[in-house]
Order: structure tokens, then C-alpha cells, then sequence
């Protein structure tokens, strides 16, 4: 869904959309606690009964929210990486994508606070809003997990034999992130928070090569 933005770009036959367009809007200015049906209806300039005809209730809404700022979690990774330059050596050329990425993933945490917090807040249903015997939908793929081990399994095809699996580098950006944004490193200047990221990020790619 890139490309959505809010109800400014509304119009009749494009109700669910433009929902969907106010409710990543209420997210990127102050994450899922924000994104609310009849704030989103607000917005839009529609009442809430409209909105009601195309979400189930705030967890579907949320969910929708969810999976759009993942994917555009991904498209930074992919962005950071397509901006490193390459090598001919094919496991340094592996290293410096898997860094790329990770830098990607750390910096669209920083940069989009909101929308990093809805891409992983955990979506509970509210009363009411579904019927017990309907299952919540299952959790999709996540593409930015997906492009750190494929990174991985790049190091691993160049020749090095990576020590840890996908998760350890994702749970090292993912812990640094929520450092930066909400524990004792959000206070970090510019170039301290930068020195921090790479260092972070060179340990990552140094447990990823042989031993």
C-alpha cells in the first residue's frame, strides 16, 4: 500500500483506502495507540457506521496498519542495501549487505517512531469485535526478517559459515531500535547514536562470519 496518505486523496468508491491512508497517518504521528476507526473516519470525512462497512472494528484497522509499515520497513532495508557499493570479493560483498539492511531496519526506527511501533505492537481484538468461533487471521511473512536471512544464507554461499541464526541479527536490530527510540539510548546525540549503530552493526556481521 505505498503511495497512501491520508483522506486528502479521497473519493467516492475509495472509502477503504483512504481508512486505510488515515489510519498509517494517525500511526506515523503517534504509533498504534493513535490509529482509532472513528478518528480515522474523522479525517476522511465519513461517519463511523461508513467506516464500519469496511473493517470489522479497530484490530482489523490495526492489523491492516500493521502489515503497511512492515512492508515499508522492508523497503528501507532494500533501499540502504541498493545504496551500498559492491565487491568483488563475494563474502565482503555479503558482509556489507547484511550491514546495509540492519542499517536500513535501525534507521527507519529512528526516522518513523510511529509506524515502527504499529509494524510490531501485538493486535488484540477488541470485545465484540469478532465473534469467538472466528479465528484472527494468521501473522504474514515478515519481509524484513526474510531479507536478514537471506543475507545470512549469502554469507553462507560465499564460503564463511555464519555462527547464529536470522534471529540473532534480527534481535539485535530490533533490541537496538527500541533502545534508541524508548530506553537510556534515545537520549544519544546524532553522532554518538550513529557510532553506536555501527558498532552494533559490525558485531552482527562479525558473528556471522566463520570462526
Amino acid at each position: 500500500m505505498p503511495g497512501i496518505s491520508g483522506g486528502k486523496n479521497y473519493h467516492h468508491g475509495d472509502l477503504r483506502n483512504a481508512l486505510i491512508g488515515a489510519a498509517v497517518d494517525l500511526a506515523t504521528e503517534g504509533g498504534p495507540e493513535r490509529v482509532v476507526l472513528r478518528e480515522a473516519a474523522r479525517r476522511v470525512g465519513v461517519s463511523p457506521t461508513a467506516a464500519y462497512r469496511h473493517f470489522d472494528g479497530r484490530g482489523e484497522l490495526l492489523r491492516t496498519v500493521r502489515a503497511h509499515a512492515r512492508a515499508r520497513l522492508a523497503e528501507a532495508m532494500e533501499r540502504a542495501a541498493a545504496r551500498e557499493p559492491g565487491a568483488d570479493d563475494p563474502a565482503l560483498a555479503a558482509e556489507r549487505r547484511l550491514a546495509a539492511l540492519c542499517r536500513g531496519y535501525v534507521g527507519f526506527a529512528v526516522e518513523h517512531p510511529g509506524l515502527y511501533r504499529a509494524a510490531f505492537g501485538t493486535v488484540r481484538p477488541a470485545a465484540g469485535e469478532l465473534p469467538a468461533d472466528v479465528p484472527v487471521p494468521p501473522e504474514p511473512e515478515i519481509r524484513a526478517f526474510t531479507l536478514l536471512k537471506e543475507a545470512l544464507e549469502a554469507l553462507d554461499r560465499s564460503g564463511a559459515r555464519r555462527s547464529a541464526a536470522g534471529a540473532a541479527a534480527w534481535s539485535a536490530v530490533h533490541g537496538l531500535s527500541l533502545l534508541l527510540l524508548e530506553g537510556p539510548l534515545r537520549r544519544l546525540s546524532d553522532r554518538r547514536r550513529d557510532d553506536v549503530v555501527e558498532t552494533t552493526l559490525a558485531m552482527v556481521v562479525s558473528g556471522a562470519r566463520a570462526r
